[in-house]
């Protein structure tokens, strides 16, 4: 079992870490986007139970060291929505189309490597989209 992610950091956020502005290329207006990234520095924590298992301050918990690569692409193309949800306080206009995502994971020092099926993908049912948000405080 693997499981790739940057850990916790000692404010208790998980999971993120900063990329490059370069790594976001956004076209609004089409309704495509890329992100990507080539080899993030992250540990491989194994399994998610260990990953959690020693949240800050504590120390971290073991892990392989490890990069990974990716690409998700966005390529617009369907439907424009506009959704206002007052309940929830949240609202956004978004156009939407496929996705595809090329994932690439390797292990520092080993022969372990994974990559991504590019033909295993699908977003049949609710397609992704690209578009602007607001929420929360930000919730006009």
């Amino acid at each position: 079992m693997h499981d790739f992610e940057p850990g916790i950091a000692d404010s208790g956020l998980f999971w993120t870490i900063p990329v490059s502005a370069s790594s976001v290329d956004l076209q609004q207006h089409k309704g495509t986007a890329r992100f990507r990234a080539a080899d993030l520095r992250v540990g491989d924590f194994g399994n998610f139970v260990n990953a959690v298992s020693s949240l800050p301050p504590g120390p971290p918990p073991p892990s392989t060291p490890s990069v990974v690569s990716f690409e998700v692409v966005w390529h617009g193309g369907g439907e424009t929505l506009s959704i206002r949800d007052a309940d929830y306080g949240f609202m956004g206009d978004f156009a939407t189309g496929d996705a595809t995502i090329a994932f690439r994971a390797t292990n520092i020092g080993s022969d372990f490597e994974f990559r991504s099926d590019p033909d295993g993908q699908s977003t049949e049912g609710r397609p992704p989209g690209v578009g602007r948000e607001q929420n929360g405080i930000f919730f006009v």
